[in-house]
């Protein structure tokens, strides 16, 4: 522990006193790094990227139809969500989570959040009568452990 702080405080001047010297050139190159790139390597990156992507949707329909012909010899029926999920990654074109409400659905559930806020607000407990026995009982428990503790020890 004591190696870890004493790293961190000489660590932190050490790069105070290599700032001002300009010694420190190599860290701001490593962050400009992404904003000067060549425009050829941008390039084929980017046709990288994309023949990976069809790659894997080849893969993917290869393996749909293993899968199909998988169902068709066991006479196994395709599940309709697999589809429904399938056509709603293609239309939300890579996002990851739900899709977004519609303002419609939104205020549907404002004007629902806001119903039950009022019936909640006046509504009494269901077992409310068996939380006013609890609070009753409350005293008397405590008298009685106050008293079997006052039993058990003695003073000196």
């Amino acid at each position: 522990m004591a190696a870890f702080i004493a790293k961190q405080m000489v660590g932190n001047q050490l790069k105070s006193v290599k700032a001002a010297t300009g010694g420190d050139k190599d860290e701001e190159s490593k962050e400009d790094g992404d904003g000067g790139e060549d425009p050829e390597i941008e390039e084929a990156r980017r046709e990288a990227e994309e023949k990976r992507k069809e790659k894997h949707r080849k893969m993917e329909e290869e393996r749909e139809t293993m899968r199909q012909s998988i169902r068709d010899k066991y006479g196994i029926k395709k599940k309709q969500e697999e589809e429904e999920l399938l056509k709603q990654q293609m239309d939300s074109a890579g996002r990851v989570g739900r899709k977004k409400k519609t303002p419609a659905e939104l205020a549907a559930e404002a004007n629902a959040g806001e119903e039950e806020d009022d019936e909640d607000e006046f509504a009494m407990p269901k077992n409310l009568d068996e939380f006013k026995s609890k609070v009753q009982d409350i005293p008397q428990k405590l008298t009685q452990t106050v008293g079997e503790v006052s039993e058990k020890c003695s003073l000196q």
